[in-house]
């Protein structure tokens, strides 16, 4: 969600800080704000709104060589001025920006600020004012800091400046992701180390409950006991060139042309020189042992983990349960005997899910994270880690990652078959070849994508997405892209519930897209099409080529069945990304919406 760069160094800071920011405005944020630090103490400049509204509050006179920022997502107290980051001390001596939420800041409030006035409504100054106290009552700045971070319960990644020392940044975190990066006489800190590639590829991972203090010359971390702790950098590998959008309008277009580059990348990175599959023995073994698959995930890794029951299902014959992680957090189900725990997040920073994971780690449980970002907080403390291989994300809405997703947990179910001595006419690498394949002639028929938006979507306030089987988790997914980027009220449903319910909303125009890619269910699904249509629906099949009758509206390249979810569901991206670009909305950075949700 929020975002945090610092730097301190040669360089006068503004622009650095800027930039920066401007890179992390794809995970999502409603204000944002700068501090720089420099012998005349500390100016702060912040505005609701845009990273652009920033630079123009920003006096562009000032020099300063150490400075901080913030992208805020609210999370306590409304989108405004006053409750965007930094926030200050009462004093104005010390300037804070903070990821995350402290669970206990109102307790905090009672015990340790009763007579402190409050400028926002945040939980954040809490943090900022705490430390100003402690300070007051005769210690240093850096064990104040500490004795904050103690009390601390819940999330954070800080970065303090003290307005009577311009040569320290003091850096803390806790459950929510924060990098050092390491320059030659400065040094940086950043929530993503894209947002400071511009200086530096080398970076410092920090884990749970450490804290930094930065020069522009030294690095230390220490843990909250005080002991010093040492951990070589490493070299981030990310090209400049894959945050940037080229010659497109959008990062989501850019991302959605680039799904069949993925699954090349994907087939080479889990093929060997002789053609097998290459994953790790110990998640092999995980696999083979597992009495019961338990995927769990949020949102559209929701919707790839159902298709990956699916898979592992119907080729490993292992039986799988989906769950969505914020509910699984607090309503556990009853476990098998041997369970394998699978976290997909296209972050690896994912707040629900992590939830999760520490509860299943401690109950002695394997757990494998299959993620984009190998160095994540889920990869990290996962016993196994499957990576998507799919380049950075940047659009809110998900969509490379999504079949990237599916792309890997094919493999992992045909593996887990191989090993487990199951016959299969299933060639995972063949069938991924044809479906790269048919990804570029769908991601090629952009303007009929534009025409069926155009025609199905451009007066509409809500839409039905329905499909049997697989089909059917396409629709979920179809149904969550058109609402996070168009904000047309969309739903998926299975074909058959539509009659238990959902048709009493169906009436003259109402847009439903029906998914027909499955020959068991194709004259299922087209039944329901009719149920619809008696009512005056607006009906849309996209089938497959094969299973097309008269007055399909769209047909797709015919691939494996098991595989359609990869293909049918970009014709889906595509036409809410035309609905969204009609309705004049902003296609990358949806309102409300985050990237990467580090909260729970």
């Amino acid at each position: 969600m929020c975002g945090i760069v610092g730097y301190i160094g040669q360089e006068d800071t503004k622009e650095i800080l800027l930039k920066g920011l401007e890179k992390l405005e794809y995970r999502g944020y409603d204000s944002a704000g700068i501090a720089v630090l420099n012998e005349n103490g500390v100016q702060f400049f912040k505005e609701k709104g845009r990273i652009a509204q920033l630079r123009d509050a920003v006096d562009v006179s000032i020099e300063a060589k150490a400075g901080i920022g913030h992208t805020r997502w609210a999370t306590h107290g409304v989108p405004n001025r006053m409750n965007a980051h930094p926030h200050q001390s009462a004093s104005g001596r010390f300037t804070l920006v903070h990821n995350g939420v402290i669970e206990n800041y109102e307790l905090l409030k009672r015990e340790y600020l009763s007579e402190v006035e409050f400028k926002s409504d945040t939980d954040t100054e809490v943090i900022v004012q705490m430390i100003e106290v402690f300070v007051n009552k005769g210690i240093t700045v850096e064990e104040a800091f500490r004795q904050t971070l103690t009390k601390l319960k819940g999330s954070y990644a800080i970065a303090l400046l003290d307005n009577q020392d311009s040569e320290r940044i003091y850096v803390a975190k806790n459950k929510s992701p924060l990098l050092v990066g390491v320059g030659d006489n400065f040094n940086v800190v950043a929530s993503d180390a894209m947002a400071m590639l511009q200086v530096t590829d080398q970076y410092i991972e920090l884990m749970d409950k450490e804290m930094v203090v930065l020069t522009k010359e030294s690095i230390t971390i220490k843990n909250l006991d005080g002991e010093v702790i040492h951990r070589n950098p490493f070299t981030c590998e990310l090209d400049a060139s894959d945050i940037e959008k080229g010659t497109y309008s959008h990062f989501m277009l850019k991302e959605i042309d680039e799904q069949p580059f993925v699954i090349r990348k994907i087939i080479q990175r889990y093929q060997d020189e002789n053609n097998a599959l290459k994953l790790d023995d110990k998640i092999r073994k995980a696999m083979q042992e597992a009495d019961r698959v338990y995927i769990v995930a949020c949102g559209t890794s929701y919707h790839a983990g159902l298709v990956g029951k699916q898979f592992i299902e119907t080729l490993a014959k292992i039986p799988v349960e989906v769950h969505v992680a914020s509910e699984f957090s607090y309503n556990m189900p009853i476990l098998s005997e041997k369970p394998l725990f699978i976290f997909i997040s296209q972050s690896g920073e994912t707040a629900d899910s992590r939830a999760v994971l520490v509860k299943v780690k401690a109950l002695g449980h394997r757990t494998l994270t299959i993620t984009n970002v190998p160095g994540s907080t889920l990869s990290r403390e996962a016993d196994f880690t499957l990576h998507l291989h799919a380049g950075p994300e940047i659009a809110v809405a998900s969509t490379k990652a999504y079949t990237a997703q599916m792309a890997v947990l094919a493999i992992l179910a045909v593996d887990t078959a191989r090993t487990k001595g199951i016959e299969l006419d299933f060639d995972p690498i063949q069938e991924l070849s044809i479906v790269a394949n048919a990804m570029e002639i769908l991601c090629d028929q952009k303007d009929e994508m534009d025409k069926i938006a155009s025609e199905y979507l451009s007066t509409a306030r809500n839409c039905f997405f329905i499909g049997r089987g697989i089909d059917f988790y396409v629709g979920l997914e179809g149904a969550l892209k058109l609402k996070e980027i168009s904000y047309i009220q969309a739903e998926g449903f299975a074909g058959g519930e539509l009659k238990h319910g959902t048709i009493a909303l169906i009436e003259e125009g109402t847009p439903v897209v029906a998914i027909a890619t499955q020959e068991t269910v194709n004259l299922g699904i087209r039944g329901n099409v009719k149920e619809v249509d008696a009512r005056g629906a607006n009906s849309c099949i996209i089938s497959m080529k094969g299973l097309e009758q008269v007055g399909d509206r769209f047909v797709i390249p015919a691939v494996h069945e098991l595989m359609t979810p990869l293909i049918s569901v970009i014709p889906l991206q595509l036409i809410a990304y035309y609905a969204s670009l009609q309705r004049g909305c902003d296609v990358d950075k949806p309102r409300n919406l985050a990237k990467s949700v580090t909260v729970e």
